[in-house]
């Protein structure tokens, strides 16, 4: 009888792409610029899979409106610049604990699903998405955080090196990719258009021979 726990892990094509992380592009609304005292107000992940020609594409999205926390700032200007209002009924919003809780299930699906061992966060400016995940992680008490503490793929950095444009709406026309700025500054808006931006920028690497070798 074969002992299974001597068996290779076979890894699929995903994971051997990004040595075992599992890209989930995220991005965050919030009442201000400092993650551990401003709100989060909204907040939405990507994930991606890979197609048999090994080409990225965006897969599922998770998204949550979120109720600030007890003692929350939020400054006027950045409710300004989002167009959130906290107090809108209508946002149907849900505490923190349970936003994170409910995405970092269908991570923890997506992980599994293509054996990769760690969640990568993939984000525009991605510095600021993970310091706002890793504070509401921290208030949540979540003790099993899908996401590497601090590595991450910034799709400004990466898309100033492959088009000349770090701003997201000026990197996407380079890369024709449609983009609505009345639409921007939702959570689930941009990261379906930086989950486009970032499978465009890794297609096109591959295309120019760079993976896999």
């Amino acid at each position: 009888m074969t002992n299974t726990s001597d068996m290779p892990t076979i890894k699929t094509p995903l994971a051997e792409r990004f040595r075992g992380f599992y890209p989930v592009i995220v991005d965050v609304e919030t009442g201000g610029f400092n993650a551990a005292t401003d709100a989060l107000l909204e907040i939405a992940a990507v994930t991606v899979e890979m197609d048999d020609q090994g080409l990225l594409r965006p897969h599922k999205q998770f998204f949550h409106n979120v109720d600030p926390f007890e003692g929350a700032n939020m400054e006027k200007a950045a409710l300004e610049f989002t167009g959130i209002d906290p107090d809108n009924p209508l946002r149907a919003a849900i505490p923190e604990d349970e936003a994170l809780t409910d995405i970092f299930k269908g991570i923890r699906k997506g992980l599994k699903d293509n054996k990769c061992n760690r969640a990568i966060l993939v984000g525009h400016n991605a510095a600021f998405d993970l310091n706002f995940l890793t504070a509401a992680v921290a208030r949540a008490d979540i003790k099993r955080n899908p996401f590497h503490p601090f590595s991450c793929f910034d799709t400004a950095s990466l898309a100033g090196l492959a088009y000349g444009q770090t701003v997201l709406a000026k990197a996407c026309a380079a890369a024709h990719i449609e983009f609505n700025g009345e639409d921007a500054h939702s959570a689930i808006y941009d990261a379906n258009k930086t989950a486009e931006l970032f499978c465009g920028i890794v297609n096109r690497w591959q295309d120019l021979g760079g993976w896999p070798i």
